[in-house]
């Protein structure tokens, strides 16, 4: 069994041979077996459940997804609302900061944040400490990580063309972002 974790109301996949019993997490329907948690289903004996993921804070070196609120010359403020793949419960999201010299491995002192972010924005970056009292600093310098989702200026989801812009598939036109490089 994948330790893939599962979504409510995705399908489970079972090796072949006799059905298990289902325990939480898991229902029958139209002869499938669906989720009903989000969570990694497992073998318990011969009964086949879904055992919850827990959410937890970020800590160094965690991988965090989150929505850029605020932007100043020097930093960039996000709402953590993901860790580790493991969604924060509502209401239960952290600050991060992505300060300048964050923001990518070279030419740092030539990092502009309203060339890299902007409101709006869905960046993955790494928690590189604990920050101070009120926010983590998260840091975008690998190329696996930067903004995933950005909406132009017109309404539209933005399609990456480099490592630095984004492209609005209504209107043609390019505008800066500090990409992620999308994963195979």
């Amino acid at each position: 069994m994948a330790s893939d974790t599962l979504l409510p109301g995705q399908l489970v996949s079972l090796p072949r041979g006799p059905a298990p019993q289902l325990g939480g997490g898991l229902y029958l329907k139209d002869g499938q077996v669906r989720a009903s948690l989000v969570g990694v289903a497992q073998y318990e004996g011969s009964t086949l459940a879904i055992s919850r993921v827990r959410s937890h804070p970020p800590a160094a070196n965690s991988v965090v997804l989150g929505t850029v609120t605020r932007l100043s010359p020097l930093q960039a403020m996000v709402s953590i609302s993901v860790v580790d793949g493991v969604p924060l419960p509502a209401g239960e999201e952290f600050n991060g900061v992505i300060r300048t010299q964050d923001v990518r491995a070279t030419e740092k002192d030539k990092v502009k944040i309203g060339d890299c972010f902007r409101g709006g924005d869905v960046v993955k970056g790494v928690v590189i400490s604990l920050g101070d009292a009120r926010s983590y600093y998260i840091t975008t310098a690998r190329n696996d990580l930067g903004v995933i989702f950005a909406t132009s200026e017109a309404g539209a989801s933005m399609d990456p063309v480099s490592w630095q812009e984004m492209r609005c598939p209504k209107t043609g036109r390019i505008e800066k972002r500090k990409c992620a490089k999308p994963e195979i």
